[in-house]
């Protein structure tokens, strides 16, 4: 049984944490796309963690995590993640990486911090993580795949030839120092020492465990509204956000997704730039940061302070319908135990008309939101284990979200820990 895990949003919405709460029953737990340019923070009994490359599952002894051939592979990134668990008392994962999987490499990172400056005020408020070169030359052909890190012959031509292309940009848009094609080898060299252990013919070993009946978990980064095609573009990644996209980039056929468990968060909240409809600011926007998350809400990988705002049924609804959402996790309702009354988008004015789709990005910078509000519970939350002895208020609230977003929501994410969820 294959399942995915993925946000309805704009990332952040506790994928982390409901990846590893249902690690516990699967055996396999893939990452299908992105890089290191986003986190899942987890908090369980080893402690609190920020992944970026490993997925959700690598808490546990039963499981194998894979690296699959859609990621952005920062080798070195890695190797440090897993060294890091190890020494936080972590049993050492049991991990396999796609063959065909790419190669981020050290350029894309120089890249992505040449072009956000290039473009000063228009620039897309980037992680610098690699990410957007790094797709940029996947499909330009001129990405390394780690099986080409096992063929001298082709890396040491390939790296000539790269290098040539590479550093004309450099001295001629970028005015930067150029890449030195010997040390360039030196250093892929080494990246295939580092990663040789875990290197796997992925899909043979997938294709295997789902003839088995393995329960294999499809973990998604970001969410809905950074996907290419159907998010805020161009304010996106530089991959698919999407469940449809697990097949493609873990290499499994698309029949075999049964289940897609979508996140969603009880408020909204956004790191980057993008357009934002529901977004609050000033004294507001700082109590609800201050209190949401564990910690507050600050970016898994930059620590940037996220963008906050009220729960938008129109955007949640849009992408639980593009990810094609079985079933709803909705998360951190605890968090609003603060609150007298709490607003939520309901709508979207355009131009003098209200609608409740999601529209294109050049419509959704003139969106203004249309609220209605509820009345909060005004009382703390976590530690209550069953949905009927929360306050009726808290009920009302997500059985409001759940008809407007049109999907069951089947857990209530009331706390940060492993096992505070309460299901339905």
């Amino acid at each position: 049984m294959v399942k995915a895990i993925v946000g309805a949003c704009w990332g952040d919405e506790g994928k982390g944490k409901v990846t590893d709460m249902l690690a516990e029953k699967s055996d396999i737990i893939i990452r299908f796309q992105g890089g290191s340019n986003a986190g899942h923070t987890i908090i369980n009994d080893y402690g609190k963690f920020a992944l970026h490359l490993l997925p959700s599952g690598v808490f546990y002894n039963h499981t194998t995590s894979v690296i699959g051939n859609g990621v952005a592979l920062n080798i070195p990134y890695l190797v440090k993640e897993i060294e890091e668990l190890v020494s936080k008392g972590v049993p050492k994962p049991k991990i396999l990486v796609s063959n065909r999987a790419q190669i981020l490499m050290p350029y894309h990172i120089l890249f992505d911090q040449y072009e956000e400056e290039r473009l000063g005020k228009k620039s897309f408020g980037s992680t610098k993580s690699g990410i957007a070169p790094f797709y940029s030359d996947k499909y330009a052909k001129i990405g390394f795949q780690v099986s080409e890190l096992f063929d001298d012959v082709l890396l040491e031509e390939k790296v000539q030839r790269i290098c040539e292309q590479k550093n004309v940009l450099l001295e001629h848009m970028y005015h930067k120092p150029l890449i030195n094609p010997d040390e360039l080898l030196a250093t892929l060299k080494e990246y295939r020492d580092m990663v040789e252990p875990y290197v796997c013919d992925t899909v043979s070993f997938l294709h295997q465990a789902i003839k088995e009946g393995k329960n294999i978990l499809l973990e998604g980064q970001l969410g809905s509204l950074k996907d290419p095609d159907f998010g805020i573009y161009p304010m996106v990644t530089s991959s698919s956000t999407l469940a449809a996209y697990g097949a493609i980039g873990a290499g499994i056929p698309p029949y075999e997704i049964k289940d897609i468990i979508t996140v969603v968060k009880a408020y909204s909240s956004a790191v980057g730039a993008g357009e934002f409809v529901s977004e609050i600011f000033g004294e507001e926007a700082d109590e609800l940061r201050k209190r949401g998350g564990d910690g507050g809400e600050f970016g898994a990988t930059t620590g940037r302070p996220r963008r906050m705002g009220w729960f938008d049924c129109v955007a949640s609804r849009f992408g639980c319908k593009i990810q094609g959402a079985t079933q709803v996790a909705l998360t951190v309702v605890d968090v609003l135990g603060y609150l007298d009354e709490i607003k939520v988008c309901v709508g979207y004015e355009i131009d003098g008309k209200v609608t409740k789709e999601f529209p294109t990005t050049a419509e959704l910078a003139k969106a203004k939101p249309v609220y209605e509000t509820l009345p909060g519970w005004n009382c703390e939350i976590r530690g209550i284990q069953k949905y009927e002895d929360l306050p009726e208020n808290c009920r009302k609230y997500v059985e409001f979200i759940e008809k407007e977003i049109e999907t069951p929501i089947t857990m209530v994410s009331n706390g940060p820990a492993r096992h505070e969820i309460i299901y339905r």
